[in-house]
């Protein structure tokens, strides 16, 4: 093993370091870089703004020096005392001069490794390894920062190691599947109600005061509280811009890769195994064009994004597209995913006047399915095996309609499918066989990963590239998003060939290198079995599925 003395940079690729090693040299820049900015900018604005005498300004002057190298020595002390190695089968990270802080990551639990390039790293040439776990963001680990070339081959040495693999096997090939256009990202954001709710009055406004109507000092307050909110949403904008500018989606045997960022580059790897739920937007001006917008409901992440749920992140697969490649990618993670649908009943208008005719749930043997709203279409996929819990709802004006409402949830609070203002009777049967339902489709899964585990081989590289399939083209015309019917049941799994019902043709026994044998497929032992559901009772009560 090639290696330098401890302290410094890996000299080149080879075996992962067994004694401690340093980061780059040149990562606390990036790691204090905009709080430095914000305090070069603060203390410049301060000395323009000072109208004291000259002695007291030399003075200041002095004082912000200080706090400058102050600044830089705690960055300095803190790359010093962080270290990283590989110890047996772990990922050893510590930290801390006073207070000593090591995170231990074993390599058996981690569900992908991720480079992200903020804007100052991308100068340097640097970026970010950050290590997922299954646990979520309390066992994962983050390498801030090394250079692009040294983090690219940690990841794919750690994802080896994490396969049972030596950790000089390089990498799986991997297959892009599609690139968003950056026109049609900004164009569709344009079309979203948000923008259209924040340029209306603006324009509004604008109008009278251009036509005399109402004078610019007769505004007052309200026009000032009228300017933020439009500087919020068009905030907003701008940083969902900048978040999926150039974004790209390819294949691995490992999941599905997504880059994106326009002044920070993020490369993320999404374990199949790891999507809870699917969910596809179509707003109301988007279907004129017949765009939709798809999303992943993920379990556990680095951090948590603002917003969002803990124990769950959502993800967009697809920003903007077309409906029929947004259903070519549903058909990658969602095993038979189109299901046959079915209204409530006649008389649920009386509860629900205006959603009713746009209400609508099914399920087969792999997944629900429920489809809801009048303005913005909403449609859920949850694939069974990922249920958490079983629901059911009936409240006074149901109770009078003989109605109920049942729904099925999975890790987070904002994603289920619902089977809104549906015959009592018929809620009670979802209610008596949904948790059957579940604990097959858990145990299928289950039992599908143990035979590859058991199957499981080192195959050359080629023998890993993922099917040829080329994505739709944008402007074919929309396809109907599930079948009349239901298909037929897929064949048993009795052989270690497993029959990928997303692709539709056999594939070979997965490798080491596949985090996840097929998509939808559970990466966890199967849960304990959930309990018969007795009688539901009047009140909306929870029951683990």
């Amino acid at each position: 093993m090639r290696r330098k003395r401890r302290g410094s940079e890996l000299q080149s690729p080879g075996a992962l370091p067994l004694t401690p090693q340093r980061l780059s040299p040149l990562s606390p820049i990036v790691r204090i870089g905009r709080a430095f900015l914000g305090l070069i900018l603060l203390l410049g604005a301060d000395r323009l703004s000072s109208s004291t005498t000259k002695g007291s300004r030399s003075s200041e002057g002095v004082v912000d020096l200080v706090l400058v190298g102050v600044v830089l020595v705690l960055a300095v002390v803190s790359w010093y005392v962080t270290t990283w190695r590989i110890d047996g089968d772990t990922l050893q990270v510590a930290t801390g001069l006073i207070r000593r802080n090591t995170v231990r990551v074993p390599l058996a639990r981690v569900q992908a490794v991720d480079l992200v390039e903020p804007l100052i790293a991308r100068v340097l040439g640097l970026a970010e390894v950050r290590v997922r776990t299954a646990g979520g963001s309390g066992g994962d680990a983050r390498l801030q920062y090394l250079k692009l070339e040294e983090a690219k081959w940690v990841r794919a040495s750690l994802l080896a190691m994490a396969h049972g693999l030596p950790d000089t096997t390089p990498p799986p090939p991997e297959r892009t599947l599609f690139q968003v256009s950056n026109g049609l990202l900004v164009g569709s954001i344009f079309l979203t109600g948000t923008t259209i709710g924040a340029l209306l009055p603006l324009g509004l406004v604008v109008g009278l005061v251009v036509t005399g109507t109402v004078a610019p000092a007769a505004l007052g307050v309200a026009g000032g509280t009228l300017v933020l909110d439009i500087f919020a949403i068009v905030a907003r904008m701008v940083r969902r811009v900048a978040e999926e500018w150039g974004f790209e989606v390819a294949e691995a045997p490992d999941g599905l890769r997504i880059r994106s960022g326009f002044a920070s580059r993020m490369a993320e790897t999404i374990p199949y195994g790891r999507v809870q739920a699917v969910r596809m937007l179509e707003p109301l001006l988007w279907r004129q064009f017949g765009w939709c917008r798809l999303e992943l409901h993920l379990a556990g992440s680095v951090g948590h994004e603002r917003n969002q749920p803990r124990g769950a992140i959502r993800r967009a697969l697809l920003p903007v597209g077309s409906r029929a490649e947004a259903e070519w990618l549903l058909g990658r993670i969602v095993a038979e995913h189109k299901v046959s649908l079915t209204s409530p009943p006649g008389r649920a208008i009386v509860r629900a006047p205006l959603s009713y005719h746009f209400l609508a749930a099914g399920r087969n043997e792999s997944c629900a399915v429920s489809v809801s709203g009048r303005v913005r279409r909403l449609t859920e996929w949850v694939p069974l095996g990922k249920v958490q819990s079983i629901r059911y709802g009936q409240g006074p004006f149901q109770r009078l309609l003989d109605l109920a409402s049942v729904h099925l949830d999975v890790a987070g609070r904002r994603t289920s499918v619902r089977w809104w203002h549906r015959e009592a009777s018929e809620a009670d049967e979802l209610m008596n066989v949904l948790p059957v339902e579940c604990r097959t489709a858990r145990e299928r899964d289950a039992l599908f990963s143990h035979r590859a585990m058991a199957h499981a081989t080192v195959v050359p590289p080629s023998a890993l590239v993922p099917p040829a399939v080329d994505p739709p083209s944008s402007h074919r015309p929309s396809a109907p998003l599930v079948a009349p019917t239901p298909g037929p049941p897929p064949p048993a799994r009795s052989a270690p060939l497993s029959p990928s019902p997303a692709r539709g043709r056999a594939t070979p026994p997965p490798s080491r290198t596949e985090l996840s044998p097929r998509p939808g497929s559970a990466q966890s032992p199967p849960s304990p079995e959930p309990p018969h559901s007795p009688t539901p009772p009047d009140s909306q009560s929870p029951q683990t599925a």
